[in-house]
């Protein structure tokens, strides 16, 4: 991939050139129903379908799990791609060549450089291995695997190797400079080179496209820290990577689930069995980060803990922080293993038979957030009660409405044994999932004006025939409303696709795919009537308000002389 940004008017023509039913149907096959194309959905499970493709609106929309957006977001969710590798993607599909802006001297250095930390990381990485299976000092490394049962195959599988217990070796092959900025040399504080890996097992840390990004090190002896990973570096962010991704993906692209376990020695270990599911965090908490990344690749998650307090209390804290995530038909299952026993030890006591059965029957996260507070609270207590409420709610708060989270409160209360209505805390979720019902339904006006004017783009040219005072219209969200028709006005799209790109990553997309997505009951050859109608019955509503607003302030405080003339242009129209 050459340097250089890929030029915004090249994108929005892909996405006009490119019919998303044509490039979906490649990869999915699709039923025509009516105007659309329907398919079982290909991120979630479902045994009916309700996946849906608008060649008009060059859109896509599961109406179970709520995946949506245009053909780069498609190949972005179903290849598993970065924005930039998806557009290359596409463009391959349309038979174009990508352009790139000329970049300035320091991004194309920058660039060089970057090309360089993952050339050198594959190099000290291949380097580790032939120490591993040659060097005297490498047997070390070698007799550990063996008690631990590791296997030549999986060794190979997982590119171990060994780091020797000098820096200088490093530092004869390889640009000094580079393995400082990889990461795989230090500077202490009176400006001494360090080795970081001395005397270790190593793990080589590989992204989803197998390149090398980090390491994580073993230690052979009493030296502390035992496990230590590579530092923050230009290619690495340990709040963003698991291991063991790349070597899943390779097996099975699309596994039903994921096993999140704590260390290294787990992921491999696992897979010697047969478990090639795994991955483990680098040293550091689950994060937002590490949930979406794992939900591109499976539905299902499994966090797997050490059944000691340590396990326990990491499995909590996993688990706290899974609740944002849990959205569009995606489930986490917690698994805390029998005391003594980490997923190494216990798969080889139990053989894989019985290890998967654990897996399979790993406790629902709603089962085991209620156990976690009922373990600890009194309940013939009103004070423990209402604690209860107190700290459960503040994690419930966190759930995207819908089903689930209607589940978990009504569940809170009867735990609480507090009728549901008795509670304000409950009363203002039940609140909040009846508005958002009502929203899901027919728009209002200013939504049903906004929703067919994103599905028709086109549509703008009525919008500025009319001579509209934008300064009458007041309701909820009427920046947003203004914002996207300047959107659609400045960039007049082809189709409704082309806008979306306009939104990506945009504090609006969420809300410009629903309304996107609303079924309107149009006609085709109605739109352009249906629109305007409902553009002059939001201004109505608008002059209206606007003119009961003077009548009052009339009333009550006097009009001004613009307000008087204001007022009387209003009412001759009324």
């Amino acid at each position: 991939m050459s340097g250089g940004r890929i030029p915004r008017e090249f994108i929005d023509e892909l996405l006009v050139r490119v019919d998303i039913v044509d490039l979906i149907d490649s990869h999915v096959p699709l039923k025509k129903t009516g105007t659309n194309y329907v398919a079982r959905c290909p991120f979630h499970v479902e045994k009916t379908p309700s996946f849906s493709v608008s060649r008009k609106k060059q859109f896509f929309h599961c109406f179970g799990c709520g995946a949506s957006g245009n053909a780069i977001s498609f190949l972005m969710d179903f290849s598993h791609l970065d924005f930039v590798e998806a557009v290359e993607d596409l463009a391959t599909f349309a038979g174009l060549d990508v352009p790139r802006e000329s970049a300035s001297n320091v991004a194309a250095h920058a660039k060089t450089d970057l090309n360089g930390l993952y050339l050198v990381m594959e190099q000290v990485a291949a380097f580790y291995v032939e120490q591993l299976r040659a060097s005297a000092d490498g047997k070390k490394a070698v007799a550990y695997l063996k008690t631990r049962g590791v296997k030549n195959e999986i060794a190979g599988n997982f590119m171990l190797g060994y780091a020797p217990n000098q820096y200088q070796v490093l530092v004869k092959q390889f640009n000094q400079q580079l393995l400082v900025d990889a990461g795989l040399l230090g500077v202490n504080d009176n400006g001494s080179i360090y080795a970081r890996f001395r005397d270790r097992l190593v793990f080589p840390i590989r992204d989803k496209r197998a390149r090398i990004i980090g390491f994580g090190g073993r230690a052979l002896d009493d030296s502390l820290p035992k496990y230590l990973n590579s530092p923050e570096t230009p290619l690495f962010h340990k709040s963003r990577e698991v291991y063991g991704l790349y070597e899943l993906l390779k097996k099975n692209p699309k596994p039903q689930k994921i096993l999140m376990v704590e260390g290294y020695m787990d992921v491999i270990a696992l897979a010697q069995f047969g478990i090639d599911y795994a991955v483990a965090a680098l040293g550091t908490a689950t994060s937002q980060a590490h949930l979406d990344l794992l939900f591109r690749f499976s539905s299902e998650l499994v966090f797997c803990f050490d059944g000691d307090n340590a396990g326990k209390e990491a499995a909590w804290k996993a688990i706290a922080s899974v609740f944002p995530s849990l959205k569009g038909g995606r489930k986490i299952r917690v698994m805390l293993l029998p005391e003594n026993h980490d997923p190494d030890s216990l798969v080889r006591e139990e053989g894989l038979g019985k290890f998967s059965k654990r897996v399979e029957e790993a406790e629902l996260l709603s089962d085991y957030f209620f156990k976690h507070f009922s373990s600890d609270l009194k309940f013939t207590d009103m004070e423990m009660r209402h604690n209860l409420i107190t700290e459960a709610e503040s994690y419930l708060t966190q759930l995207p409405i819908g089903a689930l989270r209607e589940m978990m409160v009504k569940e809170l209360s009867s735990l609480a044994k507090l009728h549901i209505l008795d509670n304000e805390a409950i009363l203002a979720y039940k609140k909040q999932e009846r508005k958002h019902r009502l929203k899901s339904g027919r728009p209002s006006v200013p939504g049903f004006v906004i929703a067919l004017l994103l599905q028709n783009p086109k549509l703008i040219e009525i919008v500025e025939q009319k001579e509209i005072n934008w300064n009458l219209l007041e309701f909820d969200g009427i920046e947003r409303f203004k914002n996207i028709l300047q959107v659609i006005a400045d960039k007049k799209p082809t189709n409704y696709g082309v806008l979306l790109e306009a939104y990506r990553d945009h504090a609006d997309e969420a809300i410009v795919k629903k309304l996107a997505s609303l079924d309107l009951l149009t006609p085709e050859d109605g739109v352009e009537a249906e629109f305007s109608g409902a553009l002059d019955k939001l201004l109505a509503q608008g002059r209206e308000s606007r003119c009961a607003r003077l009548l009052v302030k009339e009333k009550t405080m006097g009009l001004s002389p613009q307000e008087k003339e204001e007022l009387k242009r209003l009412l001759a129209v009324r």
